[in-house]
């Protein structure tokens, strides 16, 4: 009962300290790999301390597996760097208790499977859970728009990752991003009755 305890008490304070930042504005934290890190990462530093705790050798041992993995490797994404400690830790924990690194397994695969599902059920209601970002390591399509002022569909839109206001050229250049080309297809043809859009550019991948 503890152990459950302990793990709500983790992902739970991963989901406070997303929302927290959302809040103030932070809106980096909104990503989807921002979002699956706040919530695993707990649990992973939470595997690796009780599984070194009063073992100075394994200890030692954990530091050298670890330090494998660095900021200074070719990651897309902090998504892609968490499931590489996770990896490690499971591996090191298993030889250490296998419970640990079942937990670990279980609670990862259900926060990645969970999150994706809030994503849809946000959808289905006109918002979204996160929002998706040019580093997150996986295929979107983009649709870029130039207009000549501020529009408040694309503004308020939760797929809009960038927006530029050239002074010069006295345009808006707007930059969204979706998971599947029917969001987009939606989403341009709400579009077409709006006035002041000069160009509308789609890449698809």
């Amino acid at each position: 009962m503890d152990e459950i305890n302990n793990i709500i008490l983790l992902i739970g304070s991963g989901l406070l300290f997303r929302t927290a930042l959302i809040y103030t504005g932070q809106l980096w934290a909104k990503s989807h790999a921002q979002t699956v890190s706040f919530l695993v990462l707990p649990m992973i530093t939470f595997v690796i301390t009780n599984t070194i705790a009063n073992n100075i050798a394994l200890s030692l041992g954990m530091i050298g597996a670890l330090s494998i993995v660095r900021f200074r490797h070719p990651v897309k994404s902090p998504l892609e760097l968490i499931m590489y400690f996770a990896l490690i830790t499971v591996g090191i924990a298993t030889s250490v208790r296998t419970k640990w690194a079942i937990q670990l397994v279980v609670v990862t695969i259900l926060i990645i499977l969970l999150v994706k599902l809030f994503q849809i059920l946000s959808k289905k209601y006109g918002k979204s859970f996160y929002n998706m970002s040019f580093n997150e390591g996986v295929s979107t399509n983009t649709l870029e728009i130039t207009a000549k002022e501020k529009i408040d569909l694309i503004e308020k839109n939760d797929f809009l990752i960038s927006s530029f206001n050239d002074l010069d050229e006295k345009k808006v250049i707007y930059r969204l991003n979706f998971e599947n080309k029917k969001e987009l297809q939606e989403f341009k043809e709400s579009l077409e009755k709006t006035d002041n859009i000069e160009k509308i550019n789609i890449i698809y991948n």
